[in-house]
Formats: structure tokens, sequence, C-alpha cells
């Protein structure tokens, strides 16, 4: 598949906002909870998407039956056995939902971006465009 330079510029500055979550929740939650056991250390790896207890991303979806329409569905995957509590999980996506409000508008500057609950998904939506 091919994809535009503006897609893939986007993807990055992307990448970079969910680097800087995936930092703030290994250093909150990065003791508590054991490292599946194939899963590399933290910073063992040249991805923090590959490594440490956690990763964050976002998969485009088309918005199909959505309230908000297209956008990004934000996964906050913990790699451990533990079990972690719903009440820390629910934490840590409201975490990652005030985090986004925060940081994307410094790397979306002048963009009407916004994070939220699509039924039981947390979304960015809004005008995810590369400004030229």
């Amino acid at each position: 598949m091919v994809y535009s330079e503006k897609i893939r510029y986007l993807d990055k500055k992307l990448k970079i906002v969910f680097d800087l979550i995936d930092d703030f929740l290994e250093n909150n939650y990065g003791d508590k909870y054991h490292l599946h056991p194939n899963r590399p250390e933290r910073g063992a790896t040249a991805n923090k998407a590959s490594d440490g207890l956690f990763n964050v991303g976002a998969s485009f979806s088309a918005g199909f039956g959505s309230a908000y329409g297209r956008g990004y569905v934000v996964d906050v995957d913990l790699a451990t056995l533990d079990h972690v509590p719903e009440k820390t999980q629910k934490d840590i996506e409201n975490q990652v939902a005030d985090l986004l409000r925060e940081i994307i508008p410094e790397y979306f500057p002048d963009q009407d971006i916004r994070i939220n609950r699509d039924g039981n998904v947390l979304k960015i939506y809004g005008e995810l465009v590369i400004q030229d």
C-alpha cells in the first residue's frame, strides 16, 4: 500500500505523542506489574511500542457506526500476565485521554482535534490534517 507524504508525516507526529504518553505510563505504572515474559525490558528496543509494560498507539477507523465519524481509535495495551483491576484500567485510559488533550494541541496547533469516548473506545477525531 502506498501512503502519501502527508499521511506518513501525520503518523510520525502521532507516534511522538504516543511515545510521550508511553513514557508517562511507564514512569507511573511500570513497576506495579510484572512484565510479560516474552516482552523486552523498557528501553531494550528502538521502539517504545515494542518494549516495556505499555504499548500505546492508534488505528485509523473509517467511522462506520460511530458517533464521531472517522478518526483514530486509541489502543493502550499492558504487556503483563498479572491481573490489572478494571478500575486501574479505566484510570489509565482516563489519564491517556487527559494527556492526549494536553499534548495534541502542541503538535497539531490551530486544528480542531478532539478526544472522546466513542462507545467503549477512546477516539481522536476532527481536523487531523497536515497543514502546508
